[in-house]
């Protein structure tokens, strides 16, 4: 049986389309991270979050994003190197109003830069939003 509280906790793991077994890397953790997010995160995945030194092949980064936290494009690359070829990064930032909120068009500006593509935004609990980034789709060689 779900308690109440559960349900929110699942939600968030199906928002951000984490599958029992995946490997999760989290990047940028602080002490104003949503830990009911990452408790989430890891009963859904059956083990622990992946830290920074990892240096596994995963199928989901989820990086903590604060305004002040550098350059967004030198952290993607980095967050990039491990990931799985249809691996997916959660950019997570503080919604607006909120300390170290991002605007949504440095996000936009870094991505491409990266060399990844945009393809959604969700609201992951009450003070953080997640914008999914994913390697585009390469063009299909012509036979």
């Amino acid at each position: 049986m779900v308690a109440a509280g559960d349900a929110g906790n699942a939600d968030v793991a199906d928002k951000l389309g984490i599958e029992a077994g995946n490997v999760v890397q989290e990047l940028g953790w602080d002490e104003d991270v949503d830990d009911d997010l990452r408790a989430a995160v890891e009963e859904r995945i059956g083990s622990d979050l992946l830290d920074e030194e990892a240096d596994e092949v995963v199928d989901i980064v989820l990086l903590w994003w604060r305004e002040e936290d550098g350059d967004l494009v030198d952290t993607l690359m980095d967050a990039i190197g491990p990931l799985a070829d249809n691996g997916v990064i959660w950019v997570l930032t503080p919604k607006t109003g909120r300390p170290g909120h991002v605007e949504p068009s440095d996000i936009a500006e870094a991505v491409p830069t990266a060399g990844l593509a945009q393809t959604s935004s969700v609201s992951v609990g009450q003070d953080w939003s997640g914008t999914r980034l994913v390697a585009p789709k390469s063009a299909k060689p012509k036979r």
